[in-house]
């Protein structure tokens, strides 16, 4: 539908110079409320992205998949036949590092239903049996 008002008849609505005067001030008031509720927000309020949010949840998620099969990788080496000799074989590895790929190569960190070894898993199965808290393997 096309409606024929000739353009002498239109009325063009103005805004007053008194009313861009008052409007003016409150949209930039706005706006610096916005920024500053912002900057509040992401800095003290926790607030994030949805980014973040994502590798925090991925993070969490991955400690806890290791906290759950740290005991399964613990109790396999225990249960091993020569576990005493194994634990005395792995603390002779000065790093870390050495002591996690003795677990992984053993087959320890490797989990039921996989092929491969879980690397996290290995290492913090070569901690808690290399730390001095650990208990004695028969117990």
């Amino acid at each position: 539908m096309k409606l024929n008002i000739p353009l002498s008849q239109v009325k063009i609505m103005e805004i007053s110079r008194e009313t861009k005067a008052a409007v003016r001030p409150a949209l930039w008031g706005a706006a610096a409320g916005a920024i500053a509720l912002a900057m509040v927000g992401f800095s003290w309020g926790g607030w994030m992205t949805g980014g973040a949010a994502e590798t925090l949840a991925t993070n969490r998620a991955a400690t806890a998949v290791v906290a759950a099969l740290t005991p399964i990788c613990i109790d396999r080496f225990r249960q091993a036949a020569d576990a005493s000799a194994n634990l005395v074989e792995m603390k002779k590895a000065t790093y870390a590092w050495d002591q996690s790929k003795f677990v992984e190569k053993g087959g320890w960190a490797t989990m039921p239903g996989s092929s491969e070894p879980n690397s996290a898993v290995a290492i913090a199965c070569a901690e808690s049996l290399g730390s001095k808290k650990a208990v004695e393997l028969g117990g």
